[in-house]
C-alpha cells in the first residue's frame, strides 16, 4: 500500500487559537500543486485529515481534483498530538493508496515512526510517499519526497 503523509500550505501567521489558522494565497497555491501532484502520480483511496482549518483547506485542493474520495477526520492528528497513537488510530484506515493531511512536527513525527528513524522536518505542503505492508512503525520506507515550488 502507499502512505503519503502531507503538510498543510502556507498559513497566516497565529492572530487567533492555532486551530482557527487559515491558508495564505501562498498556502493555497501550495496546496493545489502538491494536490496535482499527488493525484497525477497516485489513486488516493482515502484522504484523512485534521480538523483545524489550514489542513481542511489543505484537503481542498485534494478534493477539487478527487471528489469522490472518502474523507475522515482524525482529532489526533493535530501538532500537539503524540505520534505513536496517531499512527495507530491510521491502521483502520482501509485502503491502498492513503493520503494524511496534517501538521509539523507530528507528521515528522509519525513518519519517522514509520520508517524507524529520525524525524525530519517537513516544508509547507510537503508531501512523502511510503510503501507499507499496513500502516504501523517499522513497516514503511520512504519511497519518493515532493515539496511544491515557492511562489513570490
Amino acid at each position: 500500500m502507499k502512505v503519503i503523509l502531507m503538510r498543510h500550505g502556507e498559513a497566516e501567521y497565529q492572530t487567533q487559537q492555532d486551530s482557527k489558522r487559515t491558508l495564505t494565497k501562498l498556502g493555497q497555491q501550495q496546496a493545489a500543486e502538491t494536490a496535482q501532484y499527488i493525484v497525477d502520480n497516485y489513486d488516493p483511496d482515502v484522504f484523512v485529515v485534521s480538523p483545524y482549518v489550514r489542513a481542511q483547506q489543505t484537503l481542498q485542493a485534494l478534493t477539487a481534483l478527487k471528489p469522490d474520495v472518502p474523507v475522515k477526520v482524525h482529532s489526533d492528528i493535530t501538532p500537539d498530538d503524540n505520534a505513536m497513537p496517531a499512527l495507530h488510530s491510521l491502521m483502520d484506515v482501509e485502503g491502498e493508496c492513503v493520503v494524511v493531511v496534517c501538521h509539523m512536527p507530528i507528521v515528522a513525527k509519525m513518519a519517522a515512526l514509520l520508517t524507524a528513524d529520525t524525524p525530519e522536518p517537513y516544508q509547507l505542503a510537503e508531501a512523502r510517499v511510503f510503501d507499507a505492508d499496513f500502516i504501523a512503525a517499522d513497516m514503511g520506507s520512504e519511497v519518493e519526497r515532493y515539496v511544491p515550488k515557492q511562489y513570490s
